[in-house]
């Protein structure tokens, strides 16, 4: 693609995301905005436990990328190579491999999940990162439930009931809260299946849940959780993953046919084969988003290693971060192409919030500690602002709203085409 005035944006997370709708509109004269993502979406990541649990459909946790950009232009691609010295990148395409000349470059590709972290987790875990996950998820737990009632051997009724969740952080915390709502809720349908053969185990290798937040709020999410019927296993270490069951670092062992991985993440593949200084496996930034020795490439977002001028401390791989970052990157772009001074990311954290299940949340606003139904609306209400499109806001609102008074969704979604066989397994 011939152009030298191409701000070209790589990933479409929530830093991508906000990048382009900053940038698309604000460039000055002879420059254009390019996006470049594998998706053709981006993927509010933190309500994919939501749509694990079927509270809301999958197309409410993501947005069309195209439908951000009004002058920009969106290419579906995978970046397989950059050439520094020519400004030229090579993307594997729907039409096969493309080049696209830059002016600045900016990386915002986000993490991947990393399954090799001991025995077992890739073989027989489930990851929880992309769209593609939770779907899984979801038809997996509908389809242990509903062997259960054709199941007459007790042990693989246990097992088959028994949900792992490995990882306490926020990922571990919210499906664990949705995963028993969704279980009590759905019970109803299947007759056979009794109230006490549905289990979920929350496991997590530190003293105390959400590390991220407050003690007091950490201690109301474990409290809540263990009122709604989770096992909560604190400073438990799982080392091996079984089809069966999963084995812990002193010797027991936990019988479970379905157990989901929230813990690990890895860079994009990408970033190895650039020549940049990585930290602790992202991108070394200096105060402005610039990346250190590499002239007019910019990162910001979760494969960024960002110093937070606040308080010194590196920022989070967080969607408030990421967000933050890319908008101080956009106006750090545009002040360089217009010869103005940069200026270093400083960003006040405005509080952290976290859904834990059908209406319950526990939130951190400005100081302000919130529990319950209110901190699950904040924390919906904040997602919500971050949709594109008053249109697509609005449907999305109805849709939620409605869904407050009504049980979960127990269709079990097979992508099956005429022709092809049925397998139970799917």
């Amino acid at each position: 693609m011939e152009s030298d005035g191409n701000i070209v944006v790589i990933g479409g997370g929530f830093a991508g995301m906000a990048l382009a709708r900053e940038l698309d509109g604000t460039l000055p004269p002879g420059r254009r905005l390019v996006v470049i993502s594998e998706e053709s979406y981006t993927t509010f990541n933190p309500m994919l436990p939501e749509a694990v649990a079927a509270a809301i459909f999958p197309e409410q946790v993501v947005a069309p990328i195209r439908a951000l950009l009004k002058r920009g232009r969106f290419i579906m691609g995978r970046v397989t190579a950059v050439d520094a010295s020519a400004r030229m990148l090579t993307c594997a395409s729907l039409a096969g491999d493309i080049s696209v000349r830059y002016e600045h470059l900016i990386f915002a590709l986000g993490s991947r999940a990393r399954l090799d972290l001991f025995p077992g987790l890739a073989e027989h875990a489930l990851p929880l990162k992309t769209v593609g996950d939770a779907m899984h998820i979801r038809n997996m737990v509908l389809r242990r439930v509903a062997q259960i009632e054709l199941e007459s051997n007790p042990a693989t009724r246990t097992a088959l009931g028994h949900f792992i969740v490995i990882g306490g952080g926020f990922s571990g915390v919210e499906v664990a809260g949705e995963l028993i709502d969704c279980l009590h809720s759905i019970r109803r349908y299947y007759p056979g299946v009794k109230a006490d053969e549905l289990r979920v185990t929350l496991l997590h290798d530190q003293a105390r849940l959400l590390p991220e937040l407050s003690s007091r709020l950490a201690y109301a999410a474990r409290e809540s959780l263990t009122a709604r019927g989770v096992n909560v296993l604190l400073e438990t270490r799982a080392t091996e993953v079984g089809a069966r069951h999963v084995a812990l670092e002193h010797g027991a062992a936990l019988s479970a046919a379905t157990v989901i991985c929230t813990i690990g993440t890895q860079p994009n593949a990408l970033l190895a084969a650039l020549p940049v200084t990585l930290e602790r496996g992202r991108i070394d930034v200096l105060p402005d988003l610039s990346v250190r020795g590499a002239a007019r490439w910019w990162a910001a977002g979760d494969c960024a290693h960002v110093r937070n001028r606040h308080d010194g401390s590196v920022c989070p791989p967080t969607a408030q971060f990421a967000v933050r970052q890319a908008r101080r990157l956009a106006r750090n772009v545009v002040a360089t192409l217009t010869g103005k001074p940069t200026v270093a990311f400083d960003y006040r954290p405005r509080g952290s919030m976290a859904a834990i299940g059908h209406l319950n949340g526990v939130a951190e606003i400005l100081g302000i500690p919130l529990t319950g139904l209110a901190a699950w609306l904040l924390w919906r209400a904040y997602y919500l602002s971050q949709m594109p499109t008053p249109g697509r806001k609005l449907r999305i609102f109805v849709e939620w709203t409605w869904g407050m008074f009504f049980p979960n969704d127990i269709t079990h979604l097979r992508f099956t085409r005429s022709g092809q066989s049925i397998d139970a397994k799917a």
